[in-house]
């Protein structure tokens, strides 16, 4: 594997421009890596590299067994996140898809009586290795991947309650802030950090994209009224099929 970049960057910057030229249009099949290894008279390992900038990029896609073909542009479609997604009742992603049309669904696996690992347990203001209930989430529209959401609860919480467990018992699939206010906590704020970053093996398979393409890693935290925060959730979103966009509401001043 070549240790410095110039050995496969200008290799790179050779095929991107052969892209834009219209060369291989969008969904053809590239030559073999070892004929334009050839063609350019460099090695296997340098084309390789050269080829795996372009799919981080979005530009190239590999299928198994079939080689590199010119990626198909998808559609982009925005995801607005406001405090109007949290005022309609029930799941605010299922009612963000259905405002765009899509039927949103999910697949969830949750745990009890997880220690909370030392970064969960500062932002849910407990000791680290309190028991919560930890969820991982699946989340599509129409059937397809939209994104994936790591969630905690701190049992001190919701132990002893029916909705201990977020997607069973009478109020599953209602969300957080309908789930909390049946047994009395009322949320009074979500604070979001959104970050970026690039897709792991296993978010890729779970999302169906690439290796190394851009995703928003969004941390989010309920806060009840008290200021106590009772969740708190890694969310992932695939910035090539999703833009985040923030609603501020803007308070008028009184007449």
């Amino acid at each position: 594997m070549p240790r410095t970049p110039a050995s496969y960057l200008p290799i790179a910057e050779a095929l991107r421009a052969r892209i834009a030229a219209g060369d291989w249009r969008i969904g053809d099949r590239l030559p073999s890596r070892a004929q334009l290894a050839a063609e350019y008279g460099v090695s296997a390992m340098v084309m390789q590299r050269a080829q795996e900038r372009l799919i981080i990029e979005g530009l190239l896609e590999g299928r198994a067994g079939s080689g590199t073909y010119v990626r198909v542009p998808r559609e982009r479609l925005r995801m607005v996140r406001s405090r109007h997604r949290e005022q309609r009742g029930g799941s605010p992603f299922r009612a963000d898809m259905k405002e765009r049309g899509k039927s949103g669904t999910w697949e969830s696996h949750s745990q009890a009586r997880v220690p909370a690992p030392e970064g969960i347990a500062r932002r849910l203001a407990v000791q680290p290795g309190d028991p919560c209930v930890h969820t991982r989430y699946e989340f599509l529209a129409d059937g397809m991947p939209v994104q994936l959401s790591s969630s905690w609860e701190p049992m001190a919480v919701t132990d002893g309650t029916p909705i201990v467990l977020p997607e069973m018992g009478p109020l599953a699939g209602m969300g957080v802030v309908e789930r909390m206010r049946t047994i009395g906590v009322r949320i009074g704020t979500a604070v979001e950090v959104p970050r970026p970053g690039r897709a792991t093996q296993e978010e890729a398979n779970l999302l169906g994209i690439s290796v190394g393409d851009l995703l928003t890693r969004i941390e989010r935290t309920y806060y009840d009224t008290d200021c106590r925060p009772v969740e708190t959730a890694d969310i992932t979103v695939p910035d090539v099929r999703w833009e985040i966009a923030y609603e501020i509401p803007i308070e008028q001043p009184e007449a």
